[in-house]
């Protein structure tokens, strides 16, 4: 509602009870409409007066603050532009979409420190095990070195394990870290993409035969197919999801890198028929430290941090991965590279 008609109302209102008290007492029609038109006409001046100066001002006052504040303008500017016809509805729906805005900013602000409490609970956790490996195979080297050489031997190799699981957890963190931060550049380069993906295949084959797993690229990817991205973080990617694979396949069966043209981008894709992943995972599949049961593994091993490390490189160059899986079919990881 308008200033000048709310003014207008509240001077009728006003106007109108004095002229019926005056008619009261007096019981003269020309006083009741001497009393109502003089208290009419001051009413409204001075209400008018009143809330022109004093609230309606300062309400577009507080309208352009919020308004130029919310289109991220500083204080200077925020004061001086935009004004509304009808600042009053304006005001109320502003509050409403800054309320808002706010309770969607805590919502996501309590979500982060549940995650950086689960973080911080994962890493200590990471770190614990084989600290508390370590500790416990040194005390036992101390009671042995001397009575038995070959017993302290054994327990010496499996430290260093511990110490370079350490070693790869930090080594993982630390890349994490660069990469969100922008540390670590993307070196741009175009090359073609097949030979890559045969080298990281014949790399892992030795893991694979041990797993008795069958690695698989097929032979009509024979034509170059040129990708404009960094060679040796997309090397980076394709090792930790073969080897993903690996670690969740089953006996006797296969993985595969397969290639798909888009209109600008090619799509790879990583697929085995190992033992799959129930769909409540995979919407945090790519969380640092995040596990599937220990019991869906064939082996243990990794950091917990592959597939985290994967999505950040693949972020970086601006492109997205995504994950299908079916339990006892099999699961695929699909990304995209910028064509050359």
């Amino acid at each position: 509602m308008k200033l000048s008609v709310l003014v207008l109302i509240t001077a009728l209102a006003v106007g109108l009870s004095i002229g019926l008290v005056n008619f009261h007492f007096q019981g003269s029609w020309y006083y009741l409409l001497i009393s109502f038109g003089i208290s009419f006409i001051t009413s409204f001046l001075v209400f008018y007066y009143l809330l022109e100066k004093y609230i309606y001002t300062k309400i577009k006052l507080i309208y352009k603050l919020i308004h130029n504040l919310k289109l991220g303008k500083d204080l200077k500017e925020a004061l001086g532009e935009y004004v509304s016809a009808d600042p009053i509805n304006d005001v109320e729906q502003e509050v409403k979409e800054w309320a808002g805005a706010k309770k969607k900013e805590i919502d996501l602000l309590k979500k982060q420190e549940q995650f950086r409490r689960e973080f911080l609970s994962n890493v200590s956790h990471e770190f614990k095990t084989p600290l508390f490996s370590i500790q416990g195979y040194i005390e036992t080297l101390q009671d042995c070195l001397v009575d038995d050489p070959e017993m302290a031997m054994k327990f010496l190799k499996k430290a260093e394990n511990n110490i370079e699981r350490l070693s790869y957890l930090i080594n993982d963190l630390d890349s994490i870290s660069k990469l969100e931060t922008g540390e670590i550049p993307i070196n741009y380069e175009k090359f073609d993409f097949v030979p890559l993906a045969k080298e990281v295949m014949e790399s892992l084959e030795d893991s694979a035969a041990n797993d008795h797993i069958k690695l698989s690229f097929k032979d009509k990817y024979t034509t170059p197919t040129l990708v404009n991205a960094d060679r040796e973080k997309v090397r980076q990617i394709l090792i930790n999801l073969v080897q993903n694979s690996l670690k969740y396949g089953k006996e006797n069966g296969s993985t595969a890198i397969k290639i798909f043209e888009l209109h600008d981008q090619f799509l790879i894709e990583v697929t085995d028929d190992g033992i799959g992943i129930e769909e409540k995972h995979l919407p945090r599949l790519f969380e640092r430290f995040y596990r599937i049961d220990s019991h869906r593994s064939r082996k243990e091993g990794g950091t917990g941090l592959g597939l985290a490390i994967v999505k950040h490189i693949l972020e970086a160059h601006q492109q997205t991965i995504s994950v299908r899986s079916t339990p006892n079919i099999g699961t695929t990881f699909a990304f995209t590279l910028e064509k050359g």
